[in-house]
């Protein structure tokens, strides 16, 4: 080999190691974690089913589709989740307007007594449609809302932990988050409740690479003390189709703005 071709190679070296070097601000790391997981893309359009599993075993489904739209990428961000099985719950809509500077504004529509119900600040950590997620988890919490402090980094993993700013609004007293180093997605969640005990447990099963971001397509909540669980499986998964503004409105809680809800090519 040349004396060139050797140099070439170690500045290529060189440059590799600085790319792989690890963080250390948490802050920072949240931050790009917060993006991978929930800003793929500027909006998007995703099939969900969840299945419901209590501690005897029996099982409830949900299946809903999911748009999604950035109105500044790592800022405000809006959802509109429409619910096509079962019979029960077919079209009931959920809809978020997530603010960075404030409580996200939610609102439920029940068609069965075609009523619309705002969801409180208060009510954004309790179950979501029965299942073990929480609103919370559709939108995904803010930052802002927790202190955070890495404490150990592996050759896999950002492991760091979160403490609620305000504790009197939420349910645990801190939580640990697994965050892998390539993909900056959270791949691991335990929620620690006042008693010390780990009560909540998410795990991403499944990630793929769609349209260049990588995705999380099976994830997990199990409920520890109680018993159960909830898997959300993510198809039909499509990033950066244009979505507009204007379907993010109350409006399409008793209108949806089913072109956008069907799938492509249906």
């Amino acid at each position: 080999m040349s004396k060139r071709h050797s140099l070439i190679g170690l500045a290529l070296l060189g440059s590799i190691a600085v790319a792989a070097e690890p963080l250390t601000d948490a802050d920072d790391i949240v931050a790009r974690a917060n993006l991978a997981a929930y800003y793929g893309g500027a909006d998007g359009r995703s099939e969900v089913r969840m299945i419901i599993s209590d501690a005897q075993g029996r099982q409830q489904r949900r299946q809903f589709t999911v748009l999604r739209r950035d109105v500044e990428d790592g800022g405000d961000q809006q959802f509109l989740v429409m619910f096509s099985q079962p019979s029960d719950v077919r079209g009931t809509i959920f809809l978020v307007d997530k603010h960075m500077d404030r409580d996200d504004d939610r609102w439920l529509y029940l068609p069965g007594l075609d009523l619309v119900k705002r969801i409180s600040a208060g009510d954004k950590r309790t179950s979501f449609v029965g299942a073990h997620y929480f609103y919370e988890d559709v939108s995904g919490r803010r930052p802002s809302d927790d202190s955070h402090e890495l404490i150990e980094t592996t050759d896999e993993y950002y492991q760091l932990k979160h403490t609620p700013r305000q504790p009197a609004s939420v349910e645990f007293a801190s939580y640990v988050t697994w965050i892998n180093r390539e993909t900056f997605l959270p791949m691991k969640i335990e929620y620690t409740n006042e008693a010390g005990n780990i009560y909540r447990l998410v795990n991403v099963l499944s990630v793929e690479d769609i349209d260049g971001h990588p995705t999380v397509t099976t994830s997990r909540v199990s409920d520890l003390l109680a018993g159960g669980q909830t898997d959300m499986q993510f198809r039909y998964i499509k990033y950066d189709i244009g979505v507009p503004a204007e379907i993010f409105s109350e409006r399409s809680l008793r209108n949806p703005p089913q072109e956008w809800l069907k799938r492509p090519g249906k």
